[in-house]
């Protein structure tokens, strides 16, 4: 009887996997699939139907891929999950000494609590503002910084120590970044990890056309400050060519500020691009933006020279109610964790290990490793296989980066039926509307219906001159025309594409794997 009953659950298994194979989901996949441009490349996909709790398309999914920014799944539902949607970054100002007639005898220091947004993110009606194509994402005619002032946060800080009767600061101005360790660079954008994060750590520079061929290109730094002092040398090339601005040089000054030489060409007729200057020493630059802050807010104030490093552990024990002079209270982290995953902010994604480590961790050192060990412990409560995952940083951007389709809709589908479930939904791209799928699949009945993270990795091919994209992703969640609940994840890998079209990832392997996602939602699944 036993030998019966295994032998027809085989027979039912082999059906309903030939039924999959053979559905009109899968014969449109795979006219996507055997297009000439993907001859070379691999996917794995599998397509999950949360209400019946079964796969509905599976292709190569227990293989291993590159997920890239799809990495960002795991980081930031972590976060959510042991942090909560309501956790809010506290960054207060602290005094060391006593307030004699306007003047502070002792140093001022502003706590950095880890905040990514002390930036002009945070709007009046309670959310944090973005930009499809992130600031941090520069070079492009698409990128654009959110409108306003980026020292918005600085300046109201110095504001109330100001308005705490403080006119004079006889002490240093201290930027206390002990919270984790400051120096690694997150590897998408270069930005430096640190606790402290003002305007994303980088300085906007918007360049355009001179007045004429051979005449030095227009510049605008944001924000304005003596952190950073650009030198032009960039000109302005014939119409019709691209834009090729580089950092040629840059010089750390004896007083931590930078001289930075700015050179290449910007072509006649293009509108202005916004570029990004990763700042080297985070904790420097917002020590020199809130000196500024406080002279506009009147208070008087000088930069400290560079020197080792205070004890910000013997500085501590001031760090009590009585001695804050400022405070500045974060927008909920279900805010931030939708801006970090709508435009894919490698900076936010990458210091979320670090603050998990710190925060829950109490780690006092390898800070990131403590984070990971807390989201391995989550992931592992949670019954998922982690045998199908690999992880080395926040972002995506490791090379160690791996999951299978399997993995990542299993994951899909826990987080599915947690209480903050619709916090996490409702901060992924929207296909053909916003964030990083703003631009993909935009004429589709399924623009609007799929809610997924990109992923993009390549690199420069020099045998062939072109560009090897090793890893796209997508994986998110769709209601489908039928009104079937699916969870999903596609992954595109080794696709070679053009590397004199800026815009040939997207167009060919970008829009492939949303195009893949808008069939899932518009062709009826096997049952």
């Amino acid at each position: 009887m036993r030998t019966i009953q295994f032998a027809l659950a085989v027979l039912l298994s082999t059906c309903a996997a030939f039924a999959q194979a053979n559905s009109p989901l899968a014969q449109r996949i795979q006219q996507v699939i055997d297009r000439p441009e993907f001859r070379h490349a691999s996917f794995g996909i599998e397509f999950y139907d949360l209400d019946a709790q079964k796969p509905v398309y599976r292709l190569n999914a227990d293989k291993l891929f590159t997920p890239a920014s799809t990495t960002k799944l795991l980081t930031e539902g972590t976060a959510l999950e042991l942090l909560g949607a309501d956790y809010r970054f506290h960054t207060r100002v602290y005094r060391t000494g006593p307030v004699t007639d306007g003047t502070l005898d002792g140093d001022l220091v502003l706590v950095a609590s880890g905040d990514p947004n002390l930036s002009n993110r945070a709007q009046p009606d309670g959310t944090l503002a973005f930009e499809n194509e992130d600031h941090s994402y520069a070079g492009s005619p698409d990128t654009k910084a959110v409108p306003g002032d980026p020292l918005v946060v600085m300046r109201e800080l110095a504001r109330q120590v100001a308005a705490r009767g403080i006119r004079k600061i006889t002490g240093r101005v201290l930027i206390d970044a002990s919270l984790f360790g400051e120096g690694t660079r997150e590897l998408g954008t270069g930005v430096v990890v640190s606790p402290i994060v003002v305007n994303d750590n980088i300085v906007d520079v918007t360049i355009g056309p001179g007045a004429a061929a051979g005449a030095l290109v227009s510049m605008q730094a944001s924000p304005e400050t003596s952190y950073v002092r650009f030198v032009n040398q960039a000109t302005t090339a014939a119409a019709g060519t691209r834009p090729e601005i580089r950092w040629s040089s840059d010089v750390a000054n004896g007083d931590g500020t930078h001289t930075v030489t700015v050179s290449g060409t910007f072509p006649m007729g293009m509108a202005p691009i916004l570029f990004a200057y990763p700042v080297p020493q985070p904790a420097r630059f917002a020590q020199v933006l809130f000196v500024e802050a406080l002279r506009g807010a009147a208070v008087e104030a000088e930069l400290a020279p560079l020197a080792a490093a205070p004890d910000f552990h013997a500085l501590a024990v001031n760090y009590v109610p009585d001695a804050m002079v400022a405070e500045h209270v974060s927008l909920p982290l279900a805010q931030e964790i939708k801006v970090t995953l709508k435009v894919s902010q490698n900076l936010h994604a990458s210091m979320t290990p670090y603050l998990l480590g710190a925060v829950l961790g109490h780690a006092t050192a390898d800070w990131e490793q403590a984070g990971f060990t807390l989201e391995h412990d989550f992931l592992q409560r949670a019954g998922l296989d982690l045998s199908g995952a690999s992880q080395a940083d926040g972002a995506g951007g490791a090379r160690s980066a791996f999951f299978t389709p399997e993995f990542m809709v299993s994951y899909l589908a826990y987080m599915a039926k947690q209480p903050n479930f619709q916090v996490f939904y409702n901060a992924l791209p929207i296909l053909g509307k916003d964030g990083t799928l703003w631009n993909i699949q935009t004429a589709s009945p399924a623009a609007g219906h799929v809610f997924a993270k990109t992923g993009t990795y390549g690199a420069y091919d020099a045998l062939n001159r072109d560009v090897m994209v090793t890893g796209k992703g997508l994986a998110g969640y769709t209601t489908t025309q039928q009104g079937r609940h699916l969870a999903f994840a596609i992954y595109a890998n080794h696709v070679a594409v053009p590397s004199d079209d800026p815009e040939a990832t997207t167009r060919i392997v970008g829009q492939a794997v949303g195009e893949i996602a808008a069939i899932a939602y518009m062709t009826p699944a096997p049952k």
